[in-house]
């Protein structure tokens, strides 16, 4: 079997399961699968570009002595603000400590203190129960797991490969597999599971801490299989990432936070204890409110306005152990973390709404399956609690070991067929609405949402998913049949395929997540109404889409 690090020519069509996405979670999961299946994993661009490997803070597990996994609960459903599914939560923090343990029999390494497992303490927990890497956990873990992969003979990667559709005979129908474009190639491969391990959207808002794949591939995919969404509206907003002109929005850690450093605003004011008594270790979104607001009152320009995070509280020798890569990035734009506090201001970090799936991580649909950030599984609720999302991965990815499917008969690819088209007349427009979506979202669905605006949003989104639905590029996109395998003779056409199908579920998963936020009339965890400030007990319940319909459910 070829090496992952390779991308051989397809050598069937049909693999027994499809895994799309290559972050923690997906890579977890080929390896948690049954061995005597034939996998093949599916990334969009290179191994190690998803969001996991960008985690610095940690992992959270209640492992300490002086906590517990019902410890960790109670943390985790209040940050949730009243929509977590305790069920899932008991079974998250429960499942947590073998998780830890599965990831160090891997060769994941934890950082040590005294011979044991060092912990850090992060906003909302009670406890110091945050494992970590230095400041490179989720990284630490992806270059383990891709190692692990490697070894696997029966897991082949696919990479560079981007996912078009669902192969079904209709909405809701079972799986049959998926549509990839791959090489300036349409190709179909069969398998009777797809589990969609795709990540989240930011890329939907101008400003966000997300990689640039994360463009909500799979939830859309998801949504038109026909399966149901859930709370797409609760998005987390994290409160400090690097704000300097020119520079990506890298997320500064909340551990940072955790060991003591304080939130100021130009003239040094801890500003943060105003809006909430707990300060800078109040949760992501109150924190992240209270830049917002703070810049509202203070900054001429709020929009472009920053607040500071000041390292100098801890002492430079742990900042070291602690932080040597926040350090590293911070050199790279010209800020010394000892001599002077990092420019931040929030950005668009974590969504907590997705697929709805249950505790083995299947979604309504027959053979689709969700995991990670494009999941729904109950545990996040409103707002996630700090470092849950690393463990939600491994613990959910887990279950897929009691997979039981009917093994797929191997076929050849069909010889594909020559086409020479493009789609230069409809690539400009789309460009066009490609950059101007995430100003729209930012100033639509951001930190602080009303009724006129989203409705505006709506409109405005709308009308851009009409205009590429109806373009000759949308139209073929839309008429995509299992029998067409189709080898482009121009890779202009391959290029402007994707970016037609990447527009198309950004604007999908933008509808339906300002949709959500117009439909919640409250505030609750990371969606916050101006008009609507506070939360209301009528509005404890979820939101959910599945076609065209939006509606609530307990």
């Amino acid at each position: 079997m070829n090496s992952p690090h390779s991308t051989p020519p397809i050598p069937s069509r049909a693999f027994d399961l499809i895994v799309v996405g290559s972050g923690a979670a997906g890579l977890y999961a080929t390896l948690c699968l049954p061995a005597q299946y034939r996998i093949l994993l599916v990334t969009k661009d290179k191994l190690r570009t998803g969001s996991s490997k960008w985690a610095q803070g940690g992992i959270a597990a209640a492992i300490a002595e002086d906590d517990s996994p019902e410890l960790h609960l109670e943390d985790t459903l209040h940050a949730g603000a009243g929509l977590c599914d305790r069920q899932a939560v008991e079974f998250l923090v429960n499942h947590a400590p073998e998780a830890i343990h599965s990831l160090l029999e891997l060769g994941v390494a934890f950082d040590r203190k005294n011979n044991k497992l060092a912990t850090t303490l992060e906003a909302a927990h009670s406890r110091s129960r945050v494992l970590h890497s230095q400041d490179t956990t989720g990284r630490a873990i992806i270059d383990i797991l891709t190692a692990r992969v490697s070894e696997r003979p029966n897991i082949q990667v696919l990479s560079q490969a981007f996912a078009l559709s669902l192969w079904q005979d209709a909405p809701g129908a079972a799986i049959q597999g998926i549509s990839l474009l791959w090489e300036n190639q349409i190709v179909w491969i069969g398998a009777n599971a797809v589990i969609l391990a795709t990540g989240g959207g930011g890329q939907i808002f101008a400003q966000t801490t997300n990689p640039p794949v994360s463009t909500g591939d799979g939830v859309a995919l998801a949504w038109r299989a026909g399966a149901v969404l859930r709370d797409l509206e609760f998005v987390q907003f994290h409160p400090t990432a690097l704000s300097k002109p020119e520079a990506p929005h890298f997320l500064i850690s909340e551990a940072v936070r955790g060991e003591g450093a304080h939130l100021v605003d130009a003239q040094g004011y801890r500003f943060a204890f105003d809006y909430d008594p707990r300060g800078e270790l109040a949760p992501r979104d109150v924190v992240s409110r209270a830049i917002f607001n703070h810049l509202e009152k203070t900054a001429p320009d709020p929009v472009r306005a920053n607040v500071y995070l000041d390292l100098r509280a801890i002492a430079p020798d742990k900042v070291r152990y602690r932080f040597p890569n926040i350090i590293q990035k911070c050199q790279q734009w010209g800020i010394d973390v000892f001599s002077e506090p990092i420019p931040v201001a929030p950005a668009a970090h974590y969504w907590m709404g997705g697929v709805a799936v249950d505790l083995i991580a299947a979604s309504s649909v027959p053979g689709l399956y969700a995991i990670g950030e494009a999941a729904s599984t109950g545990v996040h609720g409103a707002n996630r609690l700090a470092s849950n999302s690393l463990l939600e991965c491994i613990v959910f990815a887990a279950q897929l070991h009691k997979l039981a499917i009917e093994p797929v008969r191997d076929a050849p690819l069909p010889t594909p067929s020559e086409e020479a088209v493009e789609w230069e007349a409809d690539q400009g427009f789309i460009e066009s609405i490609r950059q101007q979506l995430p100003s729209l979202m930012w100033h639509s669905a951001g930190i602080s949402r009303q009724q006129s605006i989203l409705e505006e949003g709506i409109a405005r989104v709308s009308a851009w998913r009409s205009q590429v639905r109806e373009s000759a590029i949308g139209q073929y996109l839309n008429h995509l049949s299992p029998n067409d395998t189709v080898q482009f003779t121009s890779e202009a056409a391959a290029t402007q395929l994707k970016l037609a199908a990447e527009t198309l579920n950004l604007l999908d998963i933008g509808y339906w997540m300002l949709k959500s936020a117009a439909f919640r009339a409250e505030s609750r965890g990371g969606h916050y109404r101006n008009d609507y400030p506070q939360p209301s007990a009528d509005w404890q319940v979820h939101t959910l889409i599945q076609g065209d319909r939006v509606y609530s459910e307990y």
